[in-house]
């Protein structure tokens, strides 16, 4: 049986460090208002040059170092995102030409602050039949070209980023091998007017802004989430207790507490960077898996849990042997 085992992480953030102080400067907010309410203290904006695919490739660069492989050696790269480059084509091909890389699959997966959850369950299914042997997941987003302004509820919710992981198909060996145990994915589109982005090509022709109803998301987040996290530990014959570390969507502490506590987890074995990078969308998650890495808190043979969700709504997990 072919598994697909994460063997490299990587993330890039804008150079611009934006802290609740300065957002106070141009938006009718403060420290202690945003804190209180989110958790959030920093957020990175991109600036004019840099742009989700410049980001993405920066993410890819470092994940395949960590790898220790060649940018030729990827095959496949599916990459994340509610903020392309361009509305075509995919922004995975111009990050496939920043990398070098004469010729792979390459595509684009839209789940907003859940794509990189889809993004490796796509990828996972796709090696796993061993058409492809090593894949580059990327989540990558500049949210702060959505946000308006001039809502303080929701624009001092956001930053940009970009994080990405290298799996590879191997072959499993013995009784607990590495890689991807399970994933579990959904959507429920009758949700769509409590969080969503009021422009599109074929509807307004313009790009819009981010249009949220917080309370609401908040509601479905916590019972969402706590349920896609016990089926996929289900899936893998696992129980909260087999879990070393949750590496959620970074969204809102609070709604990173609440969650835990329904799934009676212990707050230390959740990994938490919204503090210094706010909601990066569906880069939160492989942004904040690449931290917990590289710092060593998550160590091979540990059982990582992803998770998270985002307009649609689309929510899902996926459970790890590190």
């Amino acid at each position: 049986m072919i598994r697909s085992v994460v063997t490299g992480t990587g993330s890039a953030l804008p150079a611009q460090r934006v802290s609740n102080a300065e957002l106070a400067e141009r938006v009718d907010t403060s420290d202690e208002w945003i804190v209180e309410r989110t958790g959030i203290r920093f957020r990175h904006i991109a600036a004019a040059h840099e742009t989700t695919a410049t980001l993405a490739a920066d993410a890819a660069r470092a994940a395949i170092a960590a790898a220790g492989v060649e940018a030729q050696a990827i095959d496949l790269i599916v990459l994340a995102t509610a903020t392309p480059d361009q509305t075509f084509p995919a922004t995975a091909t111009k990050v496939q030409a920043m990398l070098g890389i004469d010729d792979c699959v390459a595509f684009d997966v839209a789940a907003v602050c859940s794509g990189f959850l889809y993004a490796v369950q796509v990828a996972d299914a796709m090696l796993r039949t061993g058409v492809h042997h090593r894949a580059l997941v990327i989540g990558a987003e500049t949210f702060s070209r959505l946000l308006d302004w001039e809502d303080r509820t929701t624009c001092v919710l956001f930053g940009d980023g970009a994080g990405a992981i290298v799996l590879e198909g191997r072959e499993a060996e013995g009784d607990m091998p590495r890689g991807i145990l399970s994933t579990r994915l959904h959507a429920d589109g009758r949700h769509n007017g409590l969080l969503y982005v009021d422009g599109g090509p074929s509807t307004t022709g313009t790009v819009g802004k981010l249009r949220m109803k917080g309370k609401e998301v908040f509601r479905h987040a916590v019972v969402n989430l706590a349920s896609v996290m016990g089926e996929s530990l289900e899936l893998a014959g696992l129980t909260p207790d087999d879990v070393d570390w949750v590496v959620p969507h970074q969204a809102n502490a609070r709604i990173l507490d609440a969650t835990a506590r329904k799934l009676g987890l212990a707050p230390e074995k959740v990994v938490v960077t919204v503090d210094v990078h706010a909601n990066t969308s569906a880069a939160s998650v492989p942004l904040a898996l690449d931290v917990a890495t590289r710092d060593g808190r998550i160590q091979p043979g540990d059982i990582v849990v992803l998770e998270a969700m985002g307009g649609g709504f689309t929510w899902g997990a996926a459970v790890v042997r590190w």
